[in-house]
């Protein structure tokens, strides 16, 4: 397939970039600058990919980017950022909304704390406690929830360099609630209680970013099972494949 990735020179577009190129896609890089992606890439990687070195926030440099593209990876950005990550993101997908030629499918990277806590239908993010910064995913997700794009939205836990990092057992993949098992008794606590849970367990999803970039790319079809869906990702002991 043809994916176009945003940020990829940033720690999970990077990844994207060199996955997919291993995989035998066409793969495109939408960056600021090519030098560092031939630094990070080298030489054999990087000359198989399309480099676009243009600003992310101009609408006509992604519009022309995205043409005759199949998949948009968005990874550019952070919650650090601020209103500028939420500008970038808007950016994007208004030129995958606005374009003839791009099909439609898109990968968003978000946060865990968009994932509701079972049995409670509540979002992390909603809770008590979060760091404000982290309401710039929310706001992320809910132009992603106005889009008729075939849209999917990564919600990852801290991720960490897979060439250093032991996985404690099997990747559990879900829809739109945190990939950990809760007991059914969580849904009578209060939202303080709720909190301090959830960041007691905040380490049980540390994940990858090369398993969170071959999730994703592993999801690249039209109307697919995560259409629409915030993704979670973990490892879990007692999945059995």
């Amino acid at each position: 397939m043809k994916i176009i990735v945003f940020g990829a020179t940033g720690n999970t577009g990077r990844r994207v970039l060199a996955s997919g190129v291993k995989m035998g896609h066409e793969m495109t890089a939408f960056v600021r600058n090519p030098e560092k992606l031939i630094e990070q890439q080298g030489e054999q990687i990087a000359g198989q990919v399309k480099i676009a070195a243009q600003n992310i926030l101009d609408p006509q440099s992604v519009y022309h980017a995205l043409s005759h593209q199949d998949v948009a990876i968005i990874a550019a950005g952070s919650v650090a950022n601020g209103e500028e990550f939420i500008r970038i993101v808007d950016n994007i997908v208004t030129q995958c909304e606005d374009h003839p030629q791009f099909s439609g499918r898109v990968w968003v990277m978000g946060g865990a704390g968009l994932l509701e806590i079972p049995y409670t239908q509540i979002m992390g993010n909603d809770l008590p406690g979060i760091p404000p910064m982290f309401k710039y995913h929310s706001d992320n997700w809910n132009r992603l929830r106005r889009t008729k794009l075939d849209w999917s939205f990564m919600c990852p836990g801290t991720m960490v360099d897979g060439a250093e990092y032991e996985r404690p057992g099997l990747l559990q993949v879900s829809a739109d609630i945190l990939p950990i098992p809760f007991p059914e008794s969580t849904k009578d606590l209060s939202e303080a209680e709720l909190s301090g849970l959830l960041f007691s367990r905040l380490h049980e999803i540390d994940v990858a970013y090369e398993d969170v970039a071959d999730v994703m790319l592993s999801h690249l079809e039209l109307s697919g099972p995560f259409k629409g869906k915030r993704v979670g990702v973990a490892y879990r002991n007692d999945v059995i494949e």
